[in-house]
Order: C-alpha cells, then sequence, then structure tokens
C-alpha cells in the first residue's frame, strides 16, 4: 500500500509539473500592420488564410463615460440608430446587405466603447468596407428616427434591468460608489433622461464622437494586406475629420477615504449584501494580479466565496462578483443573496471575512496555478476565430493605447506571483476604500 501511494504521489507530482509546463507555453503571436490614415482612422490588418472570410470591427471610442448628467443612454442609443439609414443606405439594409451574402453583423456598446461588426465571405470585403463608411459619413440621425428608437431603448432597459428579479442591483453598486466619474450611471441610461433627450442633443453628441480620428478598424482574415489597405483608404480616406478634437475631459473620482455603509430598499423578494473596493485601471500593473485575485475569490462555484458562503455557511443562496477592469479605476464587488433564515448582518460579516482572510494569507501555489492554468486556457481558446483576434487588437489598440499587449499580456499573467496577488489585495481591499451596501425588500423585517 505505501508503495501504491508512492507511485501515486509520483504521479500526481508528474502531473502538476506538467500543469505548469502547459499552461507557459506561448500561444502564437498574431501577426499584424497598423496604420493611420490622414483623417486619423486607426487601421489594424492582419491576414488570416485559414478560411475564406474576413470579419470586420470598427471601435469608436465612446461609451456610457462620454456621456454627461442628464444625458445619459447617448452611446447605447446610437448602437441602435446606426442601422437605421445613411445618405446611400436604408433604414435596416446594412445588416439585410450582410446576410444576403451570407455574413452576419452587429453591435455592442460599453461603459468605454461602441463596437459594430461584420463577417462575411472574403470577396464581399469592399461591401463591409463601404457600408461601415458610408454610415461613419452620412448617418442620418433624423428626429423620427431618433424618437422610435428612444422607445425601443425603454422598453430594453424595462425588459433587461427594471422587469427583472435583482435587475437594478449593478445600477445600484455604481451610484453608491462613484460620485463624480460617469460609471455612476448605467449603460443603457436612465429613463428620464432619455426621455428628457433632445434631436440637438442627439445630433451634438454623433458629431462630437463618430469621426475617423475617435475610431479603429480591425480586419481580420482572407486578404492581402496591400489591397486591403488600398480599399480601406479608397472607402474611409473621404471621410472628413471633425471640426474639433475629441473631448477627453471625464471628472477623476476622488479617492475614498473612509468606509460608507448604505442600507436601501427595492421590490426584491430576498435581501442582499454587496461589499465593494474600487481598483485599479485595465492596463495598470496592478490589473493582472488583481484577475487572479478576482478568479479565486469569486469566479463561478469553486471560488473561495461562493464556497464559504453557500455551500459551507449556507447563509447566500447565491453569492458571486468580481473585478471590472476597464480603461478607467472600476470596482471589485461581491455580492450575497441571503438565504431564507439568515441574516444581512451574517452575510456582510462573512464576506468581509473572506477578503480580510485573502489579505493575510497568501494564496496557496495550487490556487494560483488553477487560476493561471483558466487564464491560459480562455486566452488561448479566445483567440481562435477571425472575430476574437480582430477583439484582442482593437481593445489593446484602443484602451491600452498599445498594441503589443495583445500579446503581451500572457506572459505578464505567467509571471504573476503569490506574493503579487496578496500585494493589490492589501492594497485595494482596505477598510476606508470599502462600500458595504445592503438592499432590503420592501416592508422586511429582521428575522424573516
Amino acid at each position: 500500500m505505501g508503495y501504491a501511494r508512492l507511485l501515486l504521489t509520483a504521479a500526481m507530482a508528474a502531473a502538476l509539473t506538467l500543469t505548469k509546463v502547459s499552461a507557459a507555453v506561448r500561444p502564437p503571436r498574431l501577426d499584424y500592420q497598423i496604420t493611420k490614415l490622414p483623417n486619423g482612422l486607426t487601421v489594424v490588418l492582419s491576414e488570416d488564410h485559414s478560411t475564406p472570410i474576413v470579419h470586420l470591427q470598427l471601435w469608436y471610442h465612446v461609451g456610457s463615460k462620454d456621456e454627461r448628467p442628464g444625458r445619459t443612454g447617448f452611446a447605447h442609443l446610437f448602437e441602435h440608430m446606426m442601422f437605421k439609414g445613411s445618405k446611400n443606405v436604408d433604414s435596416e439594409a446594412h445588416t439585410s446587405y450582410i446576410s444576403s451574402v451570407g455574413g452576419q453583423s452587429n453591435a455592442y456598446t460599453t461603459d468605454d466603447t461602441t463596437v459594430f461588426w461584420e463577417t462575411a465571405p472574403a470577396q464581399y470585403l469592399p461591401l463591409m468596407l463601404w457600408l461601415e463608411a458610408d454610415r461613419m459619413a452620412s448617418l442620418k440621425v433624423e428626429k423620427a428616427t431618433f424618437e422610435r428608437e428612444r422607445e425601443v431603448v425603454k422598453e430594453e432597459r424595462r425588459m433587461r434591468v427594471e422587469n427583472q428579479p435583482f435587475g437594478r442591483l449593478q445600477e445600484l453598486i455604481y451610484d453608491q460608489a462613484f460620485t463624480v466619474h460617469p460609471y455612476k450611471h448605467p449603460t443603457i441610461g436612465s429613463m428620464a433622461d432619455l426621455e428628457a433627450a433632445s434631436i440637438e442633443d442627439v445630433r451634438e453628441f454623433h458629431a462630437t464622437y463618430y469621426v475617423p480620428e475617435n475610431a479603429t478598424l480591425t480586419l481580420v482574415g482572407d486578404f492581402d494586406s496591400a489591397q486591403a489597405l488600398q480599399l480601406v483608404d479608397r472607402y474611409f480616406g473621404r471621410v472628413r475629420k471633425a471640426s474639433k478634437p475629441v473631448p477627453r475631459d471625464i471628472p477623476k473620482e476622488p479617492p475614498q477615504t473612509k468606509e460608507r455603509r448604505v442600507s436601501l430598499e427595492e421590490n426584491w423578494p430576498l435581501p442582499a449584501v454587496i461589499v465593494a473596493h474600487h481598483i485599479t485601471y485595465d492596463g495598470h500593473p496592478d490589473s493582472y494580479p488583481l484577475h487572479i485575485a478576482s478568479k479565486i475569490l469569486s469566479d463561478g462555484q469553486s471560488s473561495r466565496i461562493y464556497k464559504s458562503l453557500v455551500y459551507e455557511k449556507q447563509i447566500a443562496l447565491a453569492a458571486f462578483g468580481g473585478g471590472n477592469i476597464v480603461e478607467h479605476p472600476n470596482l471589485f464587488f461581491a455580492v450575497a443573496i441571503v438565504n431564507p433564515g439568515r441574516t444581512p448582518e451574517e452575510a456582510t460579516s462573512a464576506l468581509i471575512a473572506e477578503l480580510e482572510r485573502f489579505k493575510a494569507e497568501a494564496v496557496s501555489e495550487h490556487e494560483l496555478q488553477r487560476a493561471k492554468n483558466q487564464f491560459a486556457r480562455d486566452y488561448i481558446v479566445s483567440r481562435e476565430s477571425n472575430q476574437q483576434k480582430a477583439s484582442h487588437l482593437a481593445h489593446a489598440v484602443v484602451i491600452h493605447d498599445d498594441i503589443k499587449t495583445a500579446d503581451g499580456e500572457f506572459d505578464i499573467f505567467m509571471g504573476i506571483t503569490r506574493a503579487d496577488v496578496q500585494r493589490v489585495a492589501r492594497t485595494y481591499f482596505t477598510e476606508q476604500n470599502r462600500l458595504v451596501m445592503t438592499v432590503l425588500p420592501r416592508g422586511y423585517k429582521k428575522g424573516q
């Protein structure tokens, strides 16, 4: 029996070593070239001849953080408006043209960016470029269209936010955690702001941000780069530059200097407890170990917080969270939906205890390696398609202002140590940097 155990131990050690080695095997670097047109449009080209298709992404560096108080929801509104016709393309015809040649197209909006994309057979690259250039240069921002799309967005908000149990959770967290930075408001905007918006407000927003010097065009697929660049210049080179620089006067959130505790009421079935801390921005040296910390603490049912609050202590019906690491400093937050018969106070204490333990005790080598392996897996899998490669390249250009990070981050993650993870936990998970928020069902009585 002793010999068998020795063999098993040796096999496990070999497997662990193999896991470490395989996790450190670097994926192939992306092959690309980057240039800028005279009108300011950044262009990234990456040839991939494995399949006869091309994927196009056009990133506008505008999201909800570029909106002003009282004018929220405009970036998301333009995600809709950009499909409603331009000088040479009828409403909804953009999508129809792409689908008619066997392609796909869509768009999405974040706090920091608005992204439009198409995938189509390679021979239709000129069509894709013409369509995107046409709506960049000559989008129709008409009052009737704006009013229709405003109603669509309002209904989307009702369905996704207001009519969902706990649908306003993230909105409440960010409203309480931020005082001046526009991350305070949700990407979808508020009903009041959408209703108050005028066509003049909307046109000004479009003229300010949907311009070549605020855009990055990324192409990945089956093309010759020199020919593709000629096509890009033919269609986009004629789009005029903006008459004034794109504004970046976004208010900086002041440091939090003491713990804040807030109690709110919502029409929710169960209490929710949130513990949030302000963290740094995407690309900061601390952001990489914070990614690892977030994965260990709150990523899935095997995470520390879930195991402790749901499985072991049975305080929470569900527990989740994570680090929202984006262009400007943001939040790490952990949420517990309190089990019937348990109290919000118990959940608060348990969440804080897990974060304090994370600061006091370095993570195990097993936890760190597991998180690195998960990252390596996700990193490699997320670069398999043309669309995913384009996203990596565009994100590096727009958010990091450094295309080399599209490849360079892998080595950074693989080099993170246990001490790095503990250091960032001690830096950011402090009492003075903590928001504790309790959201109770309306009419909630203690002990129910």
